[in-house]
């Protein structure tokens, strides 16, 4: 099943659309919010979004350059043909304007999903002078190989897959525990401490920071 996310805090036209993919047959999450997105989009869930603009907090646009990998649909009032041309510049893949007809916007997300499902995806994540590699399940750091244990590295592709935001520490545990059973809440810090202190083995560099109560980050650099 494909799962759609809709960013719209119109509750009334998110029904609409929530009803509409349903029957379907999408799975549908929702966020009311940019802030409430982004927390979504972290769960890693998300085959493809469709995205309003006019949104408490965060906007559309600032929200945009922060989804990576899945394709975004801008569902918004805006008609202008520079806001669209922005938009599709900056990394959207269609614009729909509203009110739409619902089943035109169906049949542009079955075809958006079609044709991420065709694109090969980039087995590697990359920060700063870090490389990780998905499909060997290795990582170097300048170059350098970095041998890391399967905690570890769950840890660290959990995180540069978040690399702008802090990742909770219950989603951090919830989300590796698909690729590591060994990490508990106890043992989190001791796996982290031991995963900076060989990043830093390498370049002298700090790659990953603490953000106090919440969670952690990779850090800007």
């Amino acid at each position: 099943m494909k799962n759609i996310l809709i960013i719209d805090d119109d509750i009334h036209i998110g029904n609409v659309l929530e009803e509409a993919l349903t029957k379907e047959g999408y799975g549908v999450f929702r966020a009311y919010s940019g802030t409430e997105a982004l927390f979504v989009l972290a769960g890693g869930k998300t085959d493809l979004v469709l995205l309003d603009l006019m949104l408490p907090g965060l906007n559309g646009e600032e929200i945009l350059p922060r989804i990576k990998g899945i394709p975004v649909i801008v569902v918004s009032a805006k008609v202008g043909v520079e806001d669209k041309v922005d938009l599709l510049l900056g990394g959207a893949v269609d614009y729909v304007t509203k009110p739409f007809h619902t089943k035109e916007l169906l049949a542009r997300i079955a075809v958006h999903l079609r044709n991420a499902a065709n694109t090969p995806i980039s087995p590697s994540l990359v920060f700063g002078d870090i490389i990780l590699n998905m499909d060997t399940h290795s990582v170097a750091v300048d170059k350098a190989g970095v041998k890391l244990t399967r905690t570890e590295y769950a840890i660290l592709k959990m995180l540069m897959q978040n690399q702008t935001q802090v990742v909770t520490k219950s989603l951090l545990l919830d989300r590796i525990s698909e690729d590591t059973p060994d990490c508990t809440e106890s043992s989190l810090k001791m796996h982290i401490s031991n995963l900076r202190k060989k990043l830093r083995e390498v370049t002298g560099k700090d790659y990953i920071e603490a953000v106090w109560g919440i969670g952690f980050k990779m850090r800007a650099e």
